[in-house]
């Protein structure tokens, strides 16, 4: 049963840090691109990050590149997103996700067919 768990969001100031980390059970992390989304209430989903099965490419959207890092670690069927200069907008549910597509990932934008329960953020200024 594929099964994601997302933990570390919270509350934090403008300019804050958080790291959010998914534990991802029932298959193989290393066969997939991963990647990050986000929702807030009343708007579209929003890709945020998606990484290559190995780690060694990665995307971003245009509104979290450069604060935003994406890893993984295959070993420990994890990935992360390190989230650095938070700002007010970047207030959402935030949910790591699987890529239908396999290893590699189409951009930023993820064929998702998997996701967690996501993990609230909030940003106050």
């Amino acid at each position: 049963q594929v099964r994601m768990v997302e933990s570390g969001g919270g509350s934090v100031q403008a300019g804050g840090s958080l790291t959010l980390s998914c534990a991802a059970s029932g298959y193989t992390l290393n066969r997939y691109c991963m990647g990050w989304f986000r929702q807030a209430p009343g708007k579209e989903r929003e890709d945020v990050a998606s990484i290559t099965y190995s780690g060694r490419t990665t995307y971003y959207g245009d509104s979290v590149r450069g604060r935003f890092t994406i890893s993984r670690d295959n070993d420990k069927n994890t990935l992360y997103l390190q989230m650095n200069n938070l700002k007010p907008e970047d207030t959402a549910m935030y949910y790591c996700a699987r890529d239908e597509g396999g290893p590699y990932c189409n951009g930023v934008g993820g064929r998702y067919n998997y996701w967690g329960q996501g993990t609230q953020v909030t940003v106050s200024s």
